[in-house]
């Protein structure tokens, strides 16, 4: 199953997609995917396989990938790209998967066009309690930047970081698979050619966790989102590591159709930890 590689333009930037066509006759809707901050649209590519008759969509969002975009200061930007592509592309009634940001994202692109998505399948999507976006203060700055900033962004090989990283907390929970999909598709070579550097630069990936609160509509947009929504949510920790969820716990109580599915025994990885078992809980919610 490999996909065709795409790009469209939209708002100023070229938006890399993945395809993968539907078997011949098959009219259901299409799956849409959006990925977390700092992956990619392959990431998911482990669960994709489990839907062979469907087609599919999956998304590079902005300036992660093969997508250009330089550093963001609003969440909504992210959701105003992928709502031109949807238009773009005339996609309506699609089943939108997304993972932590991208979920956040999928959810306000829901509210903002009613009619593209028929169902949404969220997996701990980054919206916090009504009271984090109320604080104010962005959690960093241009001085006291997010230390993604200072991650290391180039290696000599897609090896040489499978190799460096595989044993390492958090990608040790990753399915090796996924782990390896990870590295493969979330490196691009140097403009010299000489090595690989990450497809989502540091400065991109600081500059969405700095803008975290920005979205500050994003509990009215969850509330008029009128179609079945499944929010997936990880075990909460009192750790700040990226693996405890980040999702209000009361969010899918405050949606017209949310429905809230708790799973403490996986963390905020759980895609990627058990894509089986993200696939499984994909297809019971599109059955319904």
């Amino acid at each position: 199953m490999k996909p065709a590689a795409r790009t469209i333009e939209v708002n100023g930037i070229k938006l890399a997609y993945f395809e993968w066509r539907a078997k011949p006759g098959n009219q259901e809707p299409a799956l849409v995917f959006a990925h977390a901050t700092g992956f990619h649209a392959r990431v998911w590519d482990a669960i994709i396989e489990h839907f062979p008759d469907r087609r599919v969509l999956s998304l590079d969002l902005r300036g992660h990938g093969r997508s250009t975009g330089d550093p963001i200061d609003h969440w909504q930007t992210m959701s105003r790209d992928v709502g031109a592509f949807l238009k773009q592309l005339r996609i309506r009634r699609a089943i939108g998967i997304g993972h932590s940001m991208g979920a956040h994202t999928l959810l306000q692109c829901a509210a903002d066009m009613p009619d593209a998505f028929s169902r949404l399948v969220l997996f701990d999507p980054v919206i916090l309690a009504p009271e984090f976006y109320a604080a104010g203060a962005p959690l960093f700055t241009s001085d006291a930047p997010h230390p993604a900033i200072r991650r290391k962004r180039d290696f000599d090989s897609v090896e040489s970081m499978i190799e460096r990283f595989g044993s390492r907390d958090p990608y040790d929970l990753f399915e090796p698979r996924v782990f390896e999909d990870y590295c493969r598709y979330g490196l691009l070579p140097t403009s010299d050619g000489a090595k690989c550097e990450l497809a989502c630069l540091p400065e991109m990936e600081a500059s969405v966790y700095a803008s975290s609160r920005s979205n500050t509509g994003i509990h009215e947009a969850a509330r008029q989102v009128d179609i079945p929504t499944l929010i997936v949510r990880a075990k909460q920790t009192d750790l700040q590591d990226f693996k405890s969820s980040p999702t209000w716990p009361e969010l899918a109580s405050t949606m017209p159709k949310g429905t809230d599915l708790y799973r403490p025994d996986r963390t905020h990885f759980h895609p990627f930890e058990d894509p089986a078992d993200a696939a499984a809980i994909i297809e019971r919610a599109i059955s319904e």
